[in-house]
């Protein structure tokens, strides 16, 4: 499976934090530039194009006038390290729970792709906006690691879980920073690169 490029973890990071999941695409994106930057993401069911609603960024609008969305699906939150909230996904359109592909010749949800469909978890309290860390999962290892005076490197964080880089970047954007609202620093240290740690 081909990397995702920094302007389609861009797209999809922004779209998780959103209630509908909507992408929100840049105006200066246009043309042949859009076209490569949605497409793959359509292909390999990371977003999925449903009707728009009046509060949703529209993506383009059809010749009989109908305009379109794209929302990010379960499976484009977890490439990007988010495992989908059951309780906001049971509010999702039907669309972001991957039940058809916008276009046709693709068959039936692929299973995840090795671990990088593992990402940290996030998990929220009923209701509430105070969050909690499950106790033995992946996100907790993270946090753990990164607590730790040493810090860590996307380098030793791919290595300890077997993700793939963007993966781990998504997982401190989106799980960390995003889902639990911690405060996630970054500095270079000489002869390790870019160290990140959560403050304590």
């Amino acid at each position: 499976m081909s990397k995702l490029s920094d302007t389609q973890l861009v797209l999809l990071s922004k779209a998780a934090q959103r209630e509908d999941r909507a992408l929100a695409i840049p105006t200066g994106l246009k043309g042949g530039a859009l076209v490569k930057v949605v497409d793959p993401l359509l292909k390999r069911r990371l977003v999925e194009a449903v009707r728009c609603r009046p509060d949703m960024p529209v993506w383009r609008t059809a010749q009989d006038g109908t305009k379109k969305a794209l929302i990010v699906t379960d499976e484009g939150l977890r490439a990007i390290g988010i495992e989908p909230d059951d309780e906001v996904a049971a509010d999702a359109p039907e669309a972001a729970k991957g039940a058809k592909p916008a276009k046709g010749g693709m068959k039936a949800r692929a299973h995840a792709h090795g671990t990088d469909a593992e990402a940290a978890r996030a998990a929220e309290d009923g209701g509430a906006t105070s969050r909690r860390r499950r106790e033995g999962t992946k996100q907790a290892q993270l946090v753990a690691m990164l607590r730790r005076p040493q810090g860590a490197t996307i380098e030793e964080i791919t290595r300890a879980f077997g993700w793939l880089p963007h993966t781990a970047r998504g997982a401190i954007a989106g799980a960390l920073k995003k889902k639990l609202g911690l405060t996630v620093a970054s500095e270079k240290v000489e002869g390790r690169g870019r160290v990140y740690h959560v403050a304590a």
